[in-house]
């Protein structure tokens, strides 16, 4: 033996030597994959804020998430693979397929399963392309995709189908339809040629001063249109109060059944909403804005891509910088604070509050936050005045409101009304009447946060307050008709199932609170004593307004409906 060396020491019988591991723990990167995702990158910059956009990218270029290709992306971002999964598997639209799955067919049919849609007859759409469609098509439930006056939609692919039946949607898919269909719009020249951006220009140069325009919007009384009603002047003060560098984000993920306003606004005339977007970003001084738009709204995203770019070559960007989002089927992201987590690229979970986003909102900084179509009335506002404004409305109330209503009338869509029209007054000067053969029942008077009212009480203004004292709110101005051979029962059960579903989880009153309340409305008799305590305990104890509201549904239809339901007092 050399000198200094020790003997091994003898080794147990039956034992091994512990060999190393040879690699890593966890799934490993696939090269083909990694090179896969590279060329799908480019060369946008590797931050994980832009994880939901490079997983549309992928989605959209396979048609589902590989395993191998969530790996290398989180290789590329240098982000843990879980919290790349996390937020994969967060988000309705993203198709993750775990090794040995199979991976989706190549043809999917998104059919709405909503109030309106259901309404008009989705379930047995549904029924009719399971028989008729194919082995290589999918036929999935989707929520509300804003079509609610076309009812049913069925979506193949990124094509909508309105007023959709089987032969319909069959016909799309053997014409391989999948592609949105961009509507007429007013483009830039032509909003340029009626006086467009004026109003901006004079903003910037000084002749209409930061103060003036919020002394303009407070004197009008604009408030959000996006669901809470909060005063828009209130709001640009209050963001003004926080120190800077600020951020702006507009709130375009309309997706509460029944809403499509901001849907037509975007169509139809894009750039009032984006210059009062761009006069809101100059008064907070905002160099970047994150305009944050529904994935169910692919032809917006076309218009707002290309005339984004048409703005940036004629020069009226200024510097600011627009940065386009895509949301990816997740309802809760309309709420504020879910939607600046997605914009940060994670999952939409609301945030406790406070603090709120106006102190501390994108990336840590104080954000203002706006809908379209709050932005879409600026411009008027400071052309006509706020006296133009006020001049508007009807049975005391002061403005003008724009109404989504579908449902059992003879013309929905989008209305624009004084502020205060009733129920019964929306339906008859507006909306062309009731459907051949339908009378008035109940109402959904602002999406299904507001629960479900009876005709009796279809004489009360449609505005912010009104609605309060009868246990509801206008929210969003969904208004949906419900007719006399509608069953309130099923419909309550409809809006009930979409909170289920669409709650993100986060806090066990609404994730609970929402399946629990779905078992106990199937029942052929409700019981009200322990839907009243499933009431109370989910408004006082949920983290964010889905929860809060979601039993309006519930206690509305008990309260207006008792007979309805199997409530015998």
């Amino acid at each position: 033996m050399p000198e200094g060396s020790r003997p091994a020491p003898p080794r147990h019988p039956g034992s091994s030597r512990r060999r190393g591991r040879t690699i890593p723990k966890g799934r490993q990167l696939v090269p083909s994959a990694h090179d896969e995702v590279r060329a799908l990158l480019g060369d946008a910059p590797r931050r994980p804020d832009l994880l939901i956009e490079f997983l549309h990218l992928i989605q959209d270029e396979y048609g589902h998430l590989s395993a191998a290709h969530l790996v290398a992306l989180g290789e590329e971002l240098h982000m843990a693979q879980a919290e790349v999964y996390e937020v994969a598997t967060f988000y309705a639209h993203f198709d993750v397929v775990k090794e040995g799955e199979a991976v989706p067919p190549p043809v999917t049919v998104r059919v709405c399963e909503n109030l309106s849609c259901n309404l008009a007859g989705a379930e047995k759409l549904i029924a009719d392309l399971n028989v008729t469609a194919g082995a290589d098509v999918r036929v999935v439930r989707a929520p509300c995709m804003g079509h609610c006056h076309t009812a049913p939609v069925a979506e193949v692919g990124h094509y909508f189908v309105d007023h959709a039946d089987a032969a319909a949607v069959s016909k799309a898919i053997a014409e391989h339809r999948h592609e949105p269909v961009v509507p007429t719009y007013k483009e830039l020249d032509a909003y340029r040629a009626d006086g467009g951006y004026r109003t901006l220009e004079r903003l910037r140069n000084g002749g209409l001063s930061r103060e003036q325009l919020v002394d303009i919007v407070d004197k009008a009384g604009l408030r959000g249109c996006g669901g809470a009603g909060f005063p828009t002047a209130r709001k640009w003060k209050s963001v003004l109060g926080e120190p800077g560098p600020r951020l702006m984000a507009v709130n375009a993920d309309e997706g509460e059944p029944g809403t499509f306003k901001d849907r037509y606004f975007l169509e139809t005339d894009p750039h009032r909403v984006l210059e009062g977007m761009l006069m809101a970003a100059h008064l907070v001084e905002a160099a970047d804005i994150y305009f944050y738009l529904r994935d169910e709204y692919p032809e917006c995203r076309e218009i707002l891509t290309r005339e984004i770019a048409r703005l940036e070559l004629a020069g009226l960007l200024a510097g600011t910088r627009v940065h386009l989002r895509r949301g990816a089927g997740a309802y809760i992201c309309g709420e504020e604070s879910a939607m600046i987590e997605s914009i940060e690229g994670k999952r939409g979970l609301p945030r406790h509050k406070p603090p709120l986003p106006f102190q501390v909102g994108i990336f840590g900084r104080p954000t203002l936050i706006n809908n379209p179509e709050t932005l879409y009335w600026v411009r008027d506002l400071v052309e006509r005045g706020p006296e133009w404004w006020t001049g508007q409305g009807r049975n005391g109330r002061k403005g003008l409101h724009v109404y989504s209503v579908s449902g059992r009338v003879a013309n929905p869509g989008v209305k624009i009304a004084p502020a205060g029209v009733t129920v019964r007054e929306l339906i008859d000067e507006f909306c062309g009447g009731m459907q051949h053969g339908h009378t008035l029942k109940a109402y959904v008077p602002g999406g299904p946060s507001s629960g479900i009212l009876p005709a009796s009480i279809g004489d009360i203004p449609l505005d912010f307050g009104t609605l309060e004292p009868h246990g509801s709110f206008i929210g969003s101005a969904a208004v949906v008709i419900l007719s006399d051979k509608d069953d309130i029962k099923d419909a309550a059960l409809n809006l009930m199932r979409f909170f289920m579903d669409e709650s993100c989880g986060q806090c066990t009153p609404c994730r609970v609170g929402t399946e629990k309340a779905v078992k106990l409305m199937g029942a052929r008799g409700w019981n009200e004593t322990l839907l009243n305590e499933l009431s109370v305990a989910m408004r006082d104890a949920s983290i964010c307004g889905l929860g809060q509201a979601a039993p309006n549904s519930v206690t509305s239809v008990m309260k207006h409906f008792p007979s309805d339901v199997g409530i015998v007092r």
